[in-house]
């Protein structure tokens, strides 16, 4: 039994699954909320105090930094700035 995918590229893999552009938006929002985190970590900024900044819960915060649930681009750019980090999305 051979394996149809054997020599093929990431990419061409997630191609052919349907499932290339779902992975790349979940890789970047990933990225996106590590960086914000670590971040976070250098100024000394808890989640507790990133929530009461954003006005938000901690919770909220958590699903940021884990970039778990439907966390928007909005939500992903006043974070960054509030930790003096500035959000660019562009189409290349």
């Amino acid at each position: 039994m051979s394996n149809k995918h054997l020599g093929s590229t990431l990419d061409e893999f997630l191609h052919e699954e349907g499932i290339y552009e779902a992975a790349k938006t979940e890789a970047a929002i990933r990225v996106i909320s590590w960086q914000i985190a670590e971040e976070m970590r250098k100024k000394g900024i808890t989640k507790l105090e990133m929530a009461a900044l954003m006005n938000t819960s901690r919770t909220q915060v958590d699903r940021i930094i884990k970039a778990k649930g439907n966390v928007t681009i909005e939500t992903l750019q006043r974070a960054a700035a509030l930790v003096g980090r500035e959000l660019r999305l562009e189409l290349v």
